[in-house]
């Protein structure tokens, strides 16, 4: 019998498989990034996306969600920090995605190390 995390795993790629190309395979490579830079997060399906959390009870701190765009979102469940640089004080949240490049790679899996360390 599947486990809890198993069938929750199982739910978000079933989700991204019914999203029509060309966003399932950049949503399927936003997952695969995900998991690699954080394989301890749990994927689920949150609010109807699919989500990353530390635990399967714990808050979403990730969505991955497909209006519009493909959007790669940081809940109000993570701890935010102050951008720096030219951005400041402003603590960036969302990022929507149209194509996913070698430093597009890069940076969504920083941000998502960033969420998890």
């Amino acid at each position: 019998m599947p486990s809890k995390d198993e069938k929750n795993l199982a739910q978000v790629l079933d989700k991204i498989s019914k999203t029509d190309e060309p966003r399932r395979a950049i949503m399927q490579r936003v997952h695969d990034i995900i998991m690699a830079a954080a394989p301890t997060l749990k994927p689920r399906i949150w609010y109807g996306m699919p989500a990353y959390a530390k635990s399967a009870g714990a808050p979403a701190l990730l969505t991955l969600r497909n209006d519009e765009r493909v959007n790669l979102a940081i809940t109000e469940k993570a701890d935010f920090r102050p951008a720096g640089g030219a951005d400041g004080a402003l603590m960036p949240a969302a990022w929507y995605l149209e194509t996913v490049d070698d430093d597009t790679e890069k940076r969504i899996a920083e941000i998502v190390r960033s969420v998890v360390e």
